[in-house]
């Protein structure tokens, strides 16, 4: 078991202990309380980390980051200012507070504007595992590069040059609190290892790159394989052609298939919904997905990307389905969308937490090929098409050309469109193939139909 999680100040990156975040958080609500602030929240936090880049075995650049800030809004009455600073001095402490207080008094009234409600905020605190700092000499990054690059290069001839490789250290720890007595935090950590290389043959040149992130260094994938998969993937796209315009099933595969699910999480957030600014508004109690989809939002789950006890008003966050049998359950909203639409704060201030789309077979990814039949396999997004009033889509794409079941050749420089709702309604496979980098977790999606527009 790594203790590290418990005992914080063993291995310390930081300037402040847990306590003196906490004393620097009662000290600034007490200067808006004689301010003359009805109610204030703060958050206070700070940051330290390394990134190491080699580029063709050549160390390109070493980044040292340290970084701390401080953010208060106060509230008087319905009237609502913020104001942040870098600086944690008594005196910088006093202006901070002094601005937002400033701030406050010209603004214009907002009925739904305030703390969090009380009930709702967090009085337990798993420990979710999420603080594992990894003590890696710079001498030692470089090397890890180095071979994460070599990797890649070995992989075939035909792998000519490099955009480099990269390995960065992250460590973290916050407090939140307000008002009504709530004042917690925790420290996190976040570490993770990228390659991009370009493969040529002829005149073609392609590049891609392979990335892994992790709370846990031991929790990466090995240097060698992320190299390789760097390799693999920029070889493969060798010989890339244009396709003739037609409709076809469309299989996003892991790397790109969380972003559809990110659109569908747009929305139905707060914001989108009380702008009216969705494609999915009043959807609760509507069958939005096929009925063999569940999404479930797990926050408290151990070493989680997304994983916390509390959100950023300090709510506390509960595990529920998003998505039963395809039909929304509830929205994702905070303190201020909620009220707007007479709801209440489901602890997503600040977004979703682990989401897991999973279906009643997720299938492994041949079997998703096998099943497609002919159709587009997409590696690669660009762009912005996404209209998130109206759910149309449309985006540049890259990836590889599918005939009976198996991959044909790459294709490039075709855009796929769609309407967001009918992609959703129209999945009818997910994949097993979950690669875990951040807060959406989803396997390869497969979609009945879609537009693809060659030459």
């Amino acid at each position: 078991m790594d203790n590290s999680s418990h005992h914080p100040e063993q291995q310390q990156p930081f300037s402040c202990t847990q306590e003196t975040l906490q004393q620097i958080a009662e000290d600034v609500l007490a200067l808006a309380r004689k301010g003359g602030a009805d109610a204030c929240e703060m958050n206070v936090s700070e940051g330290s980390g390394q990134n190491v880049t080699v580029r063709r075995g050549e160390v390109e650049t070493i980044e040292y980051t340290r970084d701390k800030g401080i953010s208060v809004t106060v509230h008087i009455g319905h009237k609502r200012g913020n104001a942040s600073s870098s600086d944690f001095s008594p005196q910088a402490m006093r202006e901070t507070v002094s601005a937002a207080l400033s701030i406050a008094r010209y603004t214009a009234d907002d009925s739904y504007a305030g703390l969090a409600d009380q009930d709702l905020l967090a009085t337990s605190f798993p420990d979710l595992d999420l603080y594992h700092p990894w003590t890696l000499p710079v001498e030692e990054a470089i090397e890890l590069a180095r071979q994460c690059e070599a990797a890649a290069l070995a992989t075939d001839k035909r792998i000519t040059n490099s955009e480099g490789a990269s390995v960065s250290v992250g460590t973290s720890q916050f407090v939140y609190a307000n008002t009504l007595g709530f004042c917690a935090g925790y420290p996190l950590s976040r570490h993770s290892i990228s390659c991009a290389v370009i493969a040529g043959e002829q005149d073609n040149m392609q590049r891609d790159y392979w990335y892994s992130v992790a709370r846990a260094a031991g929790d990466l994938e090995t240097v060698e394989a992320i190299g390789r998969k760097a390799g693999m993937r920029s070889l493969a796209r060798l010989g890339a052609r244009k396709i003739a315009t037609c409709e076809v099933p469309v299989l996003f595969d892991a790397t790109v298939a969380p972003g559809l699910i990110g659109y569908f999480v747009r929305a139905i957030s707060g914001g989108s919904l009380y702008r009216q600014s969705s494609f999915l508004l009043d959807s609760i109690g509507k069958q939005v997905f096929p009925a063999t989809i569940q999404i479930s939002e797990l926050p408290h789950l151990p070493k989680g990307m997304a994983s916390c006890a509390f959100d950023d008003e300090g709510v506390a966050t509960h595990a529920r389905k998003v998505v039963e049998n395809g039909i929304v359950q509830g929205y994702f909203l905070g303190s201020y969308t909620a009220r707007k639409l007479g709801m209440r704060s489901t602890g997503n201030a600040g977004g979703n937490h682990n989401l897991i789309v999973e279906n009643d077979a997720a299938l492994p990814f041949d079997t998703l090929l096998k099943k497609m039949g002919k159709g587009l396999l997409v590696t690669e997004l660009l762009g912005h098409g996404v209209n998130p009033v109206t759910g149309d889509y449309s985006q540049g794409a890259a990836g590889f050309w599918v005939e009976n079941g198996e991959i044909s050749h790459p294709v490039e420089e075709i855009t796929i469109a769609g309407n967001l709702k009918e992609m959703l309604a129209g999945i009818i496979a997910v994949g097993n193939d979950v690669i875990v980098r951040g807060s959406r977790q989803c396997g390869s999606l497969l979609i009945e139909r879609m537009t693809v527009a060659g030459h």
